[in-house]
């Protein structure tokens, strides 16, 4: 069985004037970076996710305050908690994400190894399910 995520631990670069984290691509992820998004300002209860993709790589990260990342492959679930900014969650394809229980001010930044492509999402559950039988 196919692993769901894993957790990335990152450099993290401690300094009296702040810390600094950093990301290189096919070195720290084991991707190339095509696409970078960010979501923020989530209402209280509110969730975000709810799909999977087909073929791409996604990490993770919780640059501010902290959420949570439940992730599916139709036989197994496992919630991480992404709150440290020096860590984030590699997302395999072909995994149901669903994030939630975000924290006033969480920002998440996620890292993709393509372009965006709608025909790679799979956004109905009960169709995801049937895929993965």
């Amino acid at each position: 069985m196919k692993p769901l995520g894993e957790i990335i631990s990152l450099p993290k670069i401690a300094d009296p004037r702040g810390n600094l984290t950093v990301c290189e691509q096919c070195k720290d992820i084991p991707f190339e970076v095509k696409r970078i998004y960010w979501t923020y300002d989530v209402p209280g209860g509110g969730k975000r996710g709810g799909h999977a993709h087909k073929a791409i790589h996604e990490f993770l990260v919780a640059t501010s305050g902290s959420f949570s990342v439940t992730l599916d492959n139709g036989k197994e679930k496992k919630t991480y908690l992404l709150n440290h900014p020096w860590e984030g969650l590699l997302i395999y394809p072909g995994v149901w994400r669903t994030l939630e229980d975000f924290s006033s001010g969480a920002v998440c930044m996620v890292m993709a190894e393509e372009y965006y492509d709608e025909d790679d999402y799979i956004r109905n559950y009960k169709t995801y399910k049937k895929m993965v039988k």
